[in-house]
């Protein structure tokens, strides 16, 4: 395989490879993957990535990087292959999509503070999802519970519903110290913590749902 010619010959070479692997011809296995199939990699690869960002060294937060972006050229040569949708279908999608959520470059609005971009943003995502009748509606619930958790608090707290906070270290080391204990002394227990987070969700939820039927009748 020659380089390509264009702004970026090595990522259009991994195109081509990965096309190459999926063509009639091309490897049995490749060929015989889904969307489905691929999630469980896809899920190992982004834990896999985020090690490398809280932990790795440059060459490991490259091959991480390297096997996500695979997962994502693979989902979309899929559909490329079914004839639904292409790479650049996705691409350009995700520039429109960048470009309309940042008016303060791209268009006159103004936003000079993280916390005005964020704002900013908060508004233009209210827009485009209109259709959602509920705050927690788009939040993948098969997250890890700890980070659904902290999605739900917030999300929650825009109506209303807060729920009683403890007290916590002053620093990450000792919070998370903190939490290990407890989840040691749950073990011990035997008690499951993620199944004890999600069940406290599950009533979390629950509570939002009620408080935005009431805000509405």
């Amino acid at each position: 395989m020659g380089e390509s010619a264009g702004p970026n010959p090595k990522l259009d070479e991994l195109v081509a490879t990965l096309h190459l692997l999926r063509a009639p011809g091309g490897c049995a296995w490749d060929r015989d993957q889904t969307h489905e199939s691929l999630v469980q990699y896809l899920t190992e690869e982004t834990y896999e990535l985020i090690e490398a960002i809280e932990s790795g060294s440059r060459e490991e937060l490259i091959e991480e990087l390297g096997d996500v972006l695979y997962q994502v050229l693979f989902h979309a040569d899929i559909e490329a292959e079914a004839g639904s949708f292409t790479l650049e279908d996705v691409a350009a999608h995700m520039t429109g999509k960048m470009v309309g959520r940042h008016p303060h470059i791209f268009g006159d609005a103004v936003a000079e503070t993280p916390d005005a971009v964020v704002a900013q943003w908060e508004r233009i995502k209210a827009v485009e999802k209109a259709h959602r009748s509920s705050v927690i509606d788009g939040i993948p619930m098969a997250m890890p519970a700890l980070a659904l958790a902290d999605k739900m608090v917030g999300r929650a707290a825009k109506v209303g519903v807060v729920r009683d906070a403890t007290e916590i270290p002053a620093s990450e080391a000792e919070l998370g110290a903190q939490l290990l204990a407890m989840v040691t002394a749950a073990r011990a227990a035997g008690l499951d913590s993620e199944r004890a987070l999600r069940g406290a969700l599950r009533v979390l939820q629950d509570d939002v749902r009620a408080a935005e039927a009431g805000g509405s009748s």
